[in-house]
């Protein structure tokens, strides 16, 4: 196989009506005729939904008008007594209510991620006026990933099992903390019953999720998936270990300044928590319920690095593979880039590999892009990270506004390209890409289009 084709094979579709977009092949053939002959008959996949949990608003509204602000939700961490740890800050949730999505009983019987993913699941079928019980359950799926599971469930039955011994482990340990459990707890709790998996890729765990529901969707084997992930990783564990790895910033008596991508100051990253879901439709089944279209998923592409567990290839070659894939699936040249939501997460190491990246791909045209992140503001929600920032992608379409990168002082010289300092932007965006990568060298980039009628 062609290192091209990394992905499952339906992520090579061509989207119908943009073939002539594409070049020919490397074997001389037209593109679209490389990758599948009968692409006419495949689905276009829309976004119909979207809901969010993130540290800076609950809701797509709240979360859009933080965006639109450039508000950050970094603050000194709650959740437990921080202070002997070298990081005492973080992105938290801090106003969610579980029992406003689910039942006491469950909440009882489930971690945090899972009350994320199920709330913003909830949120996601509303935002979307989806009627479930006028959908086949049978095709309507989910694929929601975390990149770390029910940590927190990890640490209090550990601490049972020390201090009260085994008998004291709860019974609901297992399915509390496995990584698949928001999937299936939103299937259950919403009785969905098309395909329902979770993929686990580290901080690229989101992306990889809303495209694996694409191809379910391409492959015909869904209406309608609700995807993302979702993360709720900000425990004494949790933190303690990214700050054993010396990855976060330590700009404690700074918190909201702390999460500073391509600035020249950065120190690490900044840990953030919650959730973001995608419904995708059909285009079909979209306009026949007669959905508001928010956005189209046009395509994605998955590469691996190949290099080192935590570190980025230097050059950024596997990030810079994913794009240009990904510009080949959807039927796009680079020069029809016009926004880029970076990974960004605010390190020393992965922001310039990432810029280099850009420049691999797009040559002068990087010169001409907006690029932002919207980690400056949120942290880095790890396996919900390519969910959330899909949001952020669809709303810049759907508003024709790129939201900024904040705390970005004086840029990187290594970093030196449009990274939407400080202060959103009204541009026409007609097409971006959502990047996300994550330790172990996984890459994945999401096309989005506009939808006409926004």
């Amino acid at each position: 196989m062609a290192e091209e084709t990394l992905c499952p094979r339906a992520s090579t579709f061509v989207v119908p009506g943009r073939e002539g977009d594409l070049k020919e092949g490397e074997n001389g053939l037209p593109l679209e005729r490389d990758l599948m002959s009968n692409t006419q008959s495949l689905p276009r996949v829309v976004i119909t939904g979207m809901g969010v949990i993130s540290p800076i608003g609950i809701g797509v509204e709240k979360f859009w008008e933080s965006l639109r602000e450039g508000r950050s939700g970094i603050g000194k961490i709650t959740a437990f007594d921080a202070e002997p740890f070298t990081t005492q800050i973080a992105g938290e949730v801090r106003d969610f209510v579980a029992e406003d999505f689910i039942d006491k009983k469950l909440i009882k019987r489930s971690d945090r991620v899972i009350h994320f993913a199920v709330g913003a699941s909830n949120l996601a079928v509303q935002h979307a006026d989806l009627d479930l019980d006028a959908c086949d359950r049978d095709r309507v799926g989910v694929v929601i990933g975390t990149g770390i599971g029910g940590m927190s469930s990890w640490e209090e039955q550990h601490s049972n099992l020390i201090n009260k011994g085994p008998r004291r482990i709860s019974p609901f340990f297992i399915p509390m903390m496995i990584p698949n459990m928001p999937s299936g707890q939103v299937s259950i709790s919403l009785g969905l019953r098309g395909p329902n998996f979770s993929v686990v890729s580290a901080c690229a765990t989101g992306g990889n999720c809303i495209g694996s529901a694409y191809d379910a969707i391409r492959a015909g084997q869904a209406d309608v998936m609700l995807a993302g992930g979702t993360e709720a990783a900000v425990t004494p564990l949790g933190i303690g270990g990214f700050c054993a790895m010396r990855a976060m910033s330590t700009r404690n008596d700074e918190p909201e300044k702390a999460s500073r991508p391509f600035d020249k100051s950065r120190d690490g990253f900044v840990m953030g928590e919650g959730a973001g879901i995608l419904v995708l439709e059909s285009l079909e089944h979209a306009q026949a319920r007669g959905a508001n279209i928010i956005a189209e998923l046009l395509g994605y592409a998955c590469t691996g690095d190949a290099y080192h567990m935590t570190n980025p290839e230097p050059e950024g070659a596997g990030a810079a593979r994913a794009m240009s894939i990904a510009l080949k699936n959807c039927g796009k040249n680079p020069e029809d880039v016009d926004y880029i939501n970076a990974h960004g997460t605010s390190t020393p190491v992965g922001d310039p590999c990432e810029v280099k990246a850009c420049r691999r791909v797009f040559g002068d045209h990087a010169e001409k892009l907006a690029i932002s992140s919207s980690k400056s503001m949120t942290g880095h929600t790890l396996g919900a990270a390519g969910a959330i920032e899909s949001v952020v992608c669809a709303l810049a379409l759907q508003n024709q506004i790129i939201p900024p990168t904040i705390n970005l002082e004086e840029l990187d010289p290594e970093c030196a390209l449009d990274m939407v300092p400080n202060v959103a932007r009204k541009q026409e965006v007609n097409f971006a890409l959502n990047n996300t990568f994550g330790f172990g060298g996984h890459n994945v980039v999401l096309g989005l289009s506009r939808w006409p009628s926004n």
